[in-house]
């Protein structure tokens, strides 16, 4: 896909999970826990109060928590599991 569509809307869900909707209307869950072997920064998501924080950032192209912990539009969509497509 060479251009990615933007996220619009981002929810904590239970166990690290974030459900993630984006300007197509899709809506998928992504795992952040899948980031935990890869990028020891991502231990913090652990923290139940501050995983709650999450926020869209820049205009849709990421979600984050703070200056040094986010998620691209890009992963988000390749690593989400499609969960339903919202009306538009």
């Amino acid at each position: 896909m060479g251009l990615f569509i933007r996220v619009t809307d981002v929810t904590p869900v239970k166990d690290m999970t974030l459900l993630v909707t984006f300007e197509n209307g899709v809506v998928k869950e992504y795992d952040t826990k899948q980031l935990l072997p890869k990028f020891s920064h991502y231990e913090k998501l652990k923290d139940e109060a501050f995983f709650k924080l999450v926020k869209v950032e820049c205009g849709g192209c990421a979600v984050g928590w703070n200056a040094d912990i986010d998620i691209s539009e890009v992963e988000l969509w390749e690593g989400g599991t499609y969960v339903s497509t919202e009306q538009q």
